[in-house]
């Protein structure tokens, strides 16, 4: 029997706590038609099919709540909804994004379904949604799905839509610590904390991270000035604009040496070990396609291993050390040939943001050329059998050396980061043996950057990961700081936009920056700016992105939990005036008293710990709220 598509009817992204779940959410609504009879365990050699489609689906608890609990559920029997629910959050999980949540509810509607399940960004949850349909039906009528096609294109949406993974370990630390967030664009600006307490952040830069450091740390011979004066020691080197003059100034420098741009990053441009003068030649070329100012510095050669330090304030939080990358020969692969083959199909490498090393593309990295053709070799060269090829000197941190890093090493790269200005800081020095001073090991510091990227702290292939976004977190907030301003969340059926009005009033005459979001509009301080209902989350979240305000009133609806949810995570007071009959929400499948207290208890439910709930002694559905109450009653 061939069942025909399980219809979606409805689908909402749930941007704020809601009558599911405290998160982002996607509901929707399906309608899986004649598959209201035929449970999974009716359907010959399905729960198999759909197995084999998604092998990790054995993982999941569902409502059993030990692995495999939901393919027991599948062998004994659930309806197409719940599996939907499943299976969406699944593939979101093979994109990338860690979601778990989800639930499946019957309507009043005979075979439709209310289907839930956590999503962070909402095209991927959408896409998940429809894919998760598709995979389902074509697992139960025995059709072709190409799973590895529909996870990648998944995957390609979370590279493209959510945060890098430099600022995503940032945000996740603010969560751990409670902090709000708010993303502001749909780069990696987001602001951590509300109101007046917030604080920003852009990848690995903050609003602390001083527009003039940055501007000093993209000039390296500026940088290196700088740091000579202040007792750093950094390699000598001199700015050219022709290769004629980098010859000359090698040869004053004296050989070897290295060539790069004069704001170089990640490696690109940069050339080392240089001795002759058709290398320098060479190589100021190469480093001039990187650079916008036609300045190229010339420089010492360091001998030593190439370090990364990660400074926070005034502490190194993380160290890497780089890898040199090589090739051997087989006697019958070009040399490009064998860097796809024995450097590229590396599982840390790849060109998108998430992979701690890039892969190594001749046509775009002269300086790898030029290092090959230096041992006497060109991109199409044979190399013979055994013979080891230097390809990469540079960019490959990979090894965690955080507990070898001798003290004044340490101290040196925080006297960097202060001379240059910067709050957050990757210093990059070379050294033969970090855990001895650089002194005394003739080692150096050779760049200092801002915005530095996190990602090699948080996979390296050797050694384990380090918890820098909480470093960075600490550094923003003070630990007994949320970042939150106090919030007032009124919800109910009695006089709510007047109540909100009178809270707002005592707060600004407490002497606080106030905004209020209600039905008569959107507030500051008394002035309206928005004359339309303010019950929205667009609305709520005007006020919370305000740098301004000290504290915030919201008058919240039934409706706008069940469209929406709340603009706010949690709130510092909860108010319920009284629970009103479920008119109007009959559009969601709410239409009794008990469901109706279902959506009126979320503004209880989301009172912080150091909170109050007020709750109206007159109305026996709000008084029973009181269990659920993290606060005070």
């Amino acid at each position: 029997m061939t069942f025909d598509d399980i219809q979606i009817l409805q689908q909402r992204f749930l941007r704020g706590p809601n009558f599911w779940t405290y998160r982002s959410a996607v509901e929707a609504w399906l309608d899986i038609g004649e598959l209201e009879k035929f449970p999974s365990n009716t359907i010959p050699g399905f729960v198999d099919r759909l197995i084999e489609h998604l092998p990790s689906l054995q993982q999941h608890h569902c409502s059993v709540g030990e692995v495999g609990g939901f393919v027991w559920r599948l062998r004994d029997g659930t309806w197409a909804g719940h599996i939907v629910e499943h299976v969406a959050i699944e593939l979101q999980t093979l994109a990338g994004m860690q979601v778990s949540f989800g639930k499946a509810r019957e309507t009043s509607t005979s075979g439709v379904y209310k289907v839930v399940f956590r999503a962070r960004q909402e095209d991927i949850g959408m896409a998940s949604l429809v894919d998760a349909r598709d995979l389902v039906m074509a697992a139960i009528n025995n059709t072709p799905f190409d799973t590895k096609a529909t996870v990648k294109k998944l995957k390609d949406m979370v590279d493209r839509l959510c945060l890098g993974p430099s600022t995503a370990c940032i945000v996740d630390a603010a969560t751990e610590r409670r902090i709000p967030s708010i993303r502001l664009t749909t780069g990696n600006l987001v602001q951590l904390g509300y109101g007046s307490l917030q604080r920003r952040i852009w990848t690995a830069e903050t609003d602390k991270t001083s527009a003039i450091a940055e501007h000093i740390s993209s000039d390296k011979d500026l940088t290196k000035r700088l740091l000579t004066q202040c007792g750093v020691p950094v390699p000598k080197g001199r700015t050219v604009t022709t290769a004629e003059e980098a010859w000359s100034v090698a040869q004053d420098i004296g050989l070897p040496v290295v060539l790069k741009p004069i704001d170089a990053n990640h490696g690109r441009g940069v050339s080392l070990d240089l001795k002759t003068e058709a290398e320098v030649h060479a190589a100021f070329h190469i480093a001039l396609r990187e650079e916008e100012n036609n300045e190229v510095i010339v420089e010492q050669f360091i001998v030593g291993e190439e370090h990364r330090l990660l400074v926070v304030g005034d502490k190194v939080v993380a160290v890497s050390r780089g890898e040199t990358v090589q090739i051997t020969g087989d006697g019958a692969s070009t040399v490009e040939q064998l860097i796809d083959s024995q450097v590229n199909t590396d599982p840390r490498r790849g060109l998108e943001e998430e992979f701690p090393l890039e892969k190594i593309i001749l046509s775009e990295q002269g300086n790898i050329v030029l290092e090959i053709q230096k041992q006497g070799y060109q991109v199409d060269s044979v190399p013979e059998q055994g013979k080891v090829i230097i390809v990469q000197r540079t960019g490959n941190m990979a090894n965690d050396v955080t507990d070898e890093v001798h003290p004044q090493v340490a101290d040196m790269a925080i006297l960097a980061a202060k001379v240059v200005g910067l709050d957050i800081a990757g210093i990059d020095l070379v050294t033969p043996d970090i855990s001895r001073p650089l002194q005394e090991v003739h080692g150096a510091v050779v760049e200092v950057n801002a915005g530095p990227g996190l990602l090699m702290h948080l996979k390296p292939v050797v050694g384990k990961p380090r918890p820098v976004g909480q470093a960075i977190v600490d550094q923003l907030f003070a630990p007994s700081d949320s970042g939150r301003i106090p919030i007032v969340g009124v919800m109910g059926s009695h006089q709510a936009t007047e109540l909100s009005k009178i809270i707002a009033w005592l707060l600004e005459l407490s002497g606080k920056h106030t905004g209020l979001a209600c039905a008569d509009g959107l507030f500051l301080d008394q002035r309206r700016v928005v004359s339309k209902d303010a019950r929205s989350f667009e609305l709520g979240q005007r006020l919370l992105i305000n740098r301004v305000l000290d504290a915030a009133v919201f008058e919240s609806s039934g409706m706008q939990l069940m469209d929406e949810g709340l603009a706010y995570d949690r709130c510092l007071v909860g108010v319920v005036t009284g629970v009103p009959e479920p008119l109007g929400l009959e559009v969601h499948d709410i239409r009794t008293p008990e469901q109706m207290r279902n959506v009126l208890r979320n503004q209880v439910d989301v009172v912080l710990p150091e909170g109050i709930a007020v709750l109206n002694a007159c109305d026996e559905v709000a008084v029973s709220f009181e269990e659920l109450s993290d606060g005070d009653v």
